[in-house]
């Protein structure tokens, strides 16, 4: 009998030694140095706690990297991989350590899976440590701790490796995206390859050197995004730039390198740059009233501008979600990448091609699907040919063809290969064409026994029809004893409705009217023939008592320039608002097309200035409570058939009771039209819909959007060029609409200019309230000279300076308001600097 052996005395007592004797970081330490090791929970935290380093696992996956992240945001946001390639599955057994002047991440089995590669690190006398610091940067340095660091400027540590020049996908500020010319190494963002697995995906941003701008990259080959050459201000071609009220840029190309840099205004706001896992590059702020990051702007826009975004044979779509689906035939290459939105994969076949030859030498003949109103790929092969068929038969020859287009002008172009950047577009884009993909016959009907086919499709046609016949007419009379589907009525004429009422109303949500930040809007009939417009309400985080509350409560309000609230949906995580359906659609529709039948003349743009502006005072100034839009924008005026403006979804406002001069709420509306106060998270009051509206005059006025407008070729933040104009008293009718052929009146046009001037003041005491603006534009006050916000001063370019108002050119501004208010006629009052907010 064998018995069992016990650990002596001495060796316990040296296994004891070998554990103490095991250097380990203290708890909060920042800096690991030689001979230490992180391993387990154990973390590094930076001094002022701004970003922790250790292992993490992303999502839920088992898989554990090495990574920095916020250490003051609630939801774990990482902002750099080590060995986003390489993941280690035990982190108790893995450890982060300095081995030889380097930084070394050895996995379970004390392999090494990640390490710096710092050549010359291990011949140099002094220590070496790797310290953490506040701005997120992770450095190997000389020293023996932290504390012989001056930390508090993080440029003055000499590093001999950094993670500022080793990003993964995230930009910090303060970090650099730059090509050192020396070395001739290129910092590149890539994205993660889904929010599961940080290894590079295949977007990249890197910096274009010969060109002076950066570019994004899908596989490192195929650009589809440029930000333009910078131009001194700005990159030409990233307008928002001159919107920016939390980033200051920088742009640096000297004999050593050429970089792109940026800091924060405030230092206290916590903000990111990150090459998304979309094939965006996004800026991020984080809310921490809100808990959730808010994002500033992102490009592409669109996100089926992402080249290749759903992958081979999968076709983009900008009006369903989710975005990407495989083309008729196909399914997708992995299904669980499609379920963590990673479409990269792309699709493949159901069914394989009965191409090369069979045995026999024969081709069997596969067949080809039309898709209509589809945007072609890129990279077309040109043939030559005198017919449509003679399209189809080179493709059909050709074993390596799956795609062909043939157009009106007899050209024809093939596709080998898997296809990539296909988009469905809207049935109303014209720039539709019609691709036919290549299937195996067997995916289309047998051709034998057609007749037996039709006659039994016919009669069971007939059959289905009166059974479906019987069920509409059954339905129509339980809806129509309900009042309107399973709706009743809670406030007034407003309705609750249930989600497969609105799903039957709008066929499914397929007609899309728009969408934007808040969701998306598909017209709809309901079952008494009302035509309507259902809004599905996307990232609203409210409870169903208090969407129920607010959506009552706004169902009450009743004006000719706000579009009527006919009903809701609130079903556990569904929230849905149902409006009167308006002909004309939204003003952004009429404004920002090139359709000349479509354009609005001045004396019709003023009447839907005026009438937007009377339904912002009553929603400010004539309601039980005072309710603040949120997200005043052109898309948000939505027309009836006489031109009438009607402000529209605000049912995603916020409600202040008249006790409180101000509501905190979770940051929302639209880049471009945000407020200051918006950007730096403070409690907000109705003058920051007046900042929005405007912004929206000025895109009144010159018909295009703010950051958009163009002249002589250069791009320019049209504000700030109004401002200068109104100022220097220049030709007020040069800032109209091209279109319009400066057909209007001067002085109305003078006076649109003035009033979104004072509207977009920084200060929101020197705003005007929606009353006062909405008695300007009737000609009942007259409005002086506005100063020029500091918020355009910062955008001015500095090839075209603009006079600031210092002490001198305010004091001439006073002495010509005064002027104006001396010859004002007596029926109209005058508003002032020093009796008003403007």
């Amino acid at each position: 009998m064998k018995t069992k052996k016990s650990i002596s005395p001495p060796m316990l007592l040296l296994l004891f030694l070998y554990l103490s004797l095991k250097p380990h970081l203290s708890i909060g330490a920042d800096t690991i140095s030689a001979n230490q090791t992180l391993s387990g929970d154990e973390t590094l935290v930076s001094k002022d706690g701004n970003f922790e380093l250790g292992f993490f696992e992303p999502g839920n996956s088992s898989n554990l990297y090495i990574g920095i992240w916020y250490k003051k945001v609630s939801v774990q946001t990482v902002v750099w991989v080590a060995n986003r390639e390489i993941p280690v599955k035990d982190k108790y057994s893995s450890e982060l350590t300095i081995q030889d002047g380097n930084l070394v991440l050895l996995n379970e089995s004390k392999m090494p899976v990640w390490f710096t590669n710092v050549t010359s690190a291990s011949s140099r006398s002094s220590p070496v440590i790797a310290v953490l610091l506040d701005n997120g940067n992770f450095i190997l340095t000389q020293g023996s701790s932290s504390s012989s660091l001056n930390l508090s400027d993080p440029s003055s540590i000499p590093s001999l490796w950094e993670s500022f020049d080793n990003p993964t996908d995230t930009w910090l500020p303060g970090g650099k995206l730059s090509y050192n010319k020396i070395t001739r190494k290129l910092q590149i963002l890539t994205s993660w390859k889904n929010s599961e697995d940080p290894a590079p995906g295949l977007f990249s941003l890197e910096l274009d050197r010969s060109n002076n701008q950066y570019l994004i990259k899908w596989n490192r080959s195929q650009e589809y995004w440029t930000s333009g050459p910078w131009n001194g201000n700005i990159f030409s071609l990233v307008p928002e730039m001159r919107l920016n009220y939390i980033y200051n840029f920088t742009y640096i190309n000297n004999t050593n390198e050429t970089y792109f840099t940026y800091s924060l205004y405030n230092p206290s706001i916590i903000s990111r740059f990150i090459m998304d896992v979309s094939g965006q590059i996004k800026q991020l702020s984080w809310l921490d009233n809100t808990k959730e990051w808010n994002m500033f702007w992102a490009q592409p826009r669109q996100q089926c501008e992402v080249y290749a975004y759903c992958g081979a044979f999968g076709a983009c779509n900008e009006n369903s979600l989710p975005f990407c689906n495989c083309l008729d035939g196909f399914k997708p290459k992995s299904e669980e990448d499609w379920d963590l939105k990673d479409y990269s994969g792309g699709c493949e076949r159901k069914m394989e091609l009965q191409c090369p030859s069979n045995s026999s030498g024969k081709v069997k003949k596969d067949k080809f699907w039309e898709y209509p109103q589809m945007q072609l790929p890129k990279n077309p092969v040109s043939v030559t040919v005198d017919s449509a068929g003679e399209c189809e038969s080179t493709c059909l020859n050709n074993c390596s063809c799956s795609a062909y287009y043939f157009d009106s002008n007899g050209s024809c172009s093939n596709w080998n290969g898997g296809i990539l950047g296909l988009e469905q577009l809207s049935a109303n884009d014209g720039s539709g064409r019609t691709i036919n993909v290549r299937l195996a016959a067997s995916e289309f009907s047998s051709g034998k026994n057609t007749t037996g086919i039709v006659i039994g499709a016919v009669v069971g046609s007939v059959v289905l029809v009166l059974v479906l016949l019987c069920l509409v007419l059954f339905v129509i009379w339980r809806r129509r004893s309900k009042m309107v589907g399973s709706g009743k009525a809670v406030e007034g004429s407003l309705l609750a409705f249930s989600y497969r009422d609105l799903q039957n109303a709008t066929k499914n949500f397929s007609e899309k009217l728009g969408g934007g930040g808040f969701g998306s809007v598909f017209k709809g009939t309901l079952p008494d023939s009302t035509v309507v417009a259902v809004k599905k309400l996307e990232s609203i985080g409210q409870g169903e008592k208090q969407f129920r509350t607010e959506v009552s409560t706004i169902g009450t309000i009743q004006h000719v320039n706000l579009a009527r609230l006919r009903g809701f949906c609130s079903e556990g995580d569904k929230r849905l608002l149902v409006y009167e359906y308006l002909e004309n659609r939204s003003l952004d529709s009429h404004l920002f097309r090139d359709n000349e039948s479509m354009v609005l003349d001045f004396k019709t743009r003023y009447q839907i200035a005026l009438g937007t502006a009377r339904g912002l005072a009553y929603l400010h100034e004539k309601c039980r409570e005072v309710i603040i839009h949120c997200d005043i924008k052109p898309g948000n005026i939505l027309l009836d058939a006489e031109f009438c403006p009607k402000v529209a979804d605000f049912g995603l406002a916020k409600l202040m009771g008249r006790d409180f001069s101000r509501v905190l709420t979770t940051m929302r509306g639209t880049r471009g039209y945000l407020a200051p106060e918006w950007i730096s998270g403070v409690a907000i009051t109705a003058k920051a819909d007046v900042y929005s509206y405007g912004m929206m005059l000025f895109e009144f006025i010159s018909g295009t959007r703010n950051s958009e407008n163009s002249l002589d070729g250069v791009v320019k933040f049209f504000p700030t060029w109004a401002a200068r104009v109104i100022i220097e008293e220049g030709d007020i009718l040069s800032l109209l609409d091209p279109k319009l052929d400066r057909v209007a009146d001067a002085e109305e046009v003078s006076r649109l200019c003035k009033v979104a001037c004072w509207c977009v003041q920084d200060e929101e005491n020197h705003r005007p309230s929606m009353g006062q603006v909405v008695q300007i534009l009737e000609g009942l006050l007259e409005v002086n000279l506005p100063p020029i916000p500091r918020s355009l001063q910062v955008f001015v370019d500095s090839q075209e300076h603009i006079v600031f108002f210092t002490e001198s050119s305010s004091n001439q501004s006073s002495e010509t308001q005064s002027k104006t208010s001396s010859t004002s006629a007596n029926s109209k009052s005058t508003i002032s600097s020093k009796d008003s907010p403007v």
